[in-house]
């Protein structure tokens, strides 16, 4: 099958959306099927306002609906609600062509932190960008209760997974700190909440690596914190093993995927009782969850960390991958109601 994906977040950008979808292209291709990237660097970008290491796409309308013309993909997901995915579903709309979209980021809550707009406006917005699809992935339970008490329609839970062979305890790891080590990896921004982390009283060390916009005001507010950048995804796998406790201290998560990279090196995680966590961590022994974070911190020290390893392989991407393809719908059938389907019919014709 060809699927056509269409995103606003691809590398070079750092964060869970763009790290998601890279290993969705990468299980899409192990099992036989063909992914047209329609993603920023073929085209001309500016700076994301308030963001600006992300690179968007300047009027990209005429060359997105020429590769997706090309592409004559036998489905298409829109996995983001910037330039090119707005471009792409206005081509969509206009030759009738069915397509599929998901919710990664709940960036209602970035506009009312960043420039104070209601929630309400911006959910208000992102519900009509998401009105046409066929399919509005969500990445938990709790995200799409949420999104359904907004009036989003056609919601279906797709889950995401971590790299298992890349993401496993690394015996030794030390990171040369006084312990125990809290740890934060994540992007520095206004809707993560960091503030709830890095004013705790706890022994030890808190680090942090990780870049953003808030990145120098928080580095002057509060010198005692170990800041470290941005490092390649496979020293990650030292910095989990070494930690203590995995610290995710933001509310506004639509799923959290460091919490899992965190529990698969074996680290627990002390987070609050809020969607995202609550569907990646929950009553395992994974983590611990609650609205004293603090609490949370000192009580998940005392986890076994094989618990935590335990949780994450229930996220592996080979049933992420087969739920993604279940979802989709042919770009150019909306009646039938899965690709799954045309692929039965495409089986037959050529028995």
């Amino acid at each position: 099958m060809k699927i056509a994906l269409v995103t606003d977040a691809w590398l070079p950008q750092v964060n869970g959306v763009v790290t998601t979808l890279v290993e969705l292209r990468q299980g899409l291709i192990a099992r036989g099927h063909e992914v047209v990237m329609v993603e920023p660097s073929g085209f001309r970008r500016f700076a994301c306002p308030g963001y600006r290491e992300i690179e968007l796409a300047w009027r990209p309308a005429r060359r997105v609906a020429a590769l997706l013309r090309e592409a004559q993909a036998d489905a298409i997901h829109i996995a983001t609600e910037g330039p090119l995915g707005g471009a792409a579903r206005a081509y969509c709309k206009r030759h009738g062509l069915a397509f599929t979209t998901a919710f990664h980021t709940r960036f209602p809550e970035i506009l009312a932190k960043a420039l104070r707009v209601p929630e309400r406006w911006g959910y208000a917005w992102f519900r009509r960008f998401h009105a046409g699809s066929s399919g509005v992935m969500v990445p938990t339970a709790g995200m799409l209760e949420i999104l359904r008490g907004y009036g989003f329609k056609n919601l279906r839970q797709w889950s995401h997974g971590v790299d298992l062979d890349l993401f496993e305890p690394m015996p030794g790891a030390e990171l040369d700190l006084p312990r125990p080590v809290f740890l934060y990896v994540g992007r520095i921004s206004y809707e993560k909440n960091l503030d709830a982390f890095l004013k705790l009283d706890l022994p030890g060390s808190k680090l942090v690596y990780g870049v953003g916009p808030l990145l120098e005001r928080l580095q002057r507010e509060y010198p005692q914190v170990h800041w470290r950048g941005i490092v390649p995804r496979g020293e990650l796998v030292r910095v989990y093993s070494a930690a203590d406790v995995f610290v995710f201290p933001s509310r506004s998560e639509t799923f959290g995927l460091v919490m899992l990279e965190a529990m698969a090196c074996g680290t627990p995680v002390a987070a609050y009782p809020v969607a995202g966590p609550l569907d990646v961590v929950g009553d395992s022994a994974g983590g611990v969850l609650d609205a004293d974070l603090r609490h949370a911190a000192l009580r998940a020290l005392e986890l076994p960390r094989p618990g935590a390893r335990a949780r994450a392989l229930e996220f592996d991407w080979s049933g992420v991958c087969r739920q993604f393809i279940g979802h989709l719908v042919p770009a150019r059938d909306p009646g039938l109601t899965h690709v799954t389907k045309l692929s039965q019919n495409l089986h037959k014709l050529h028995r």
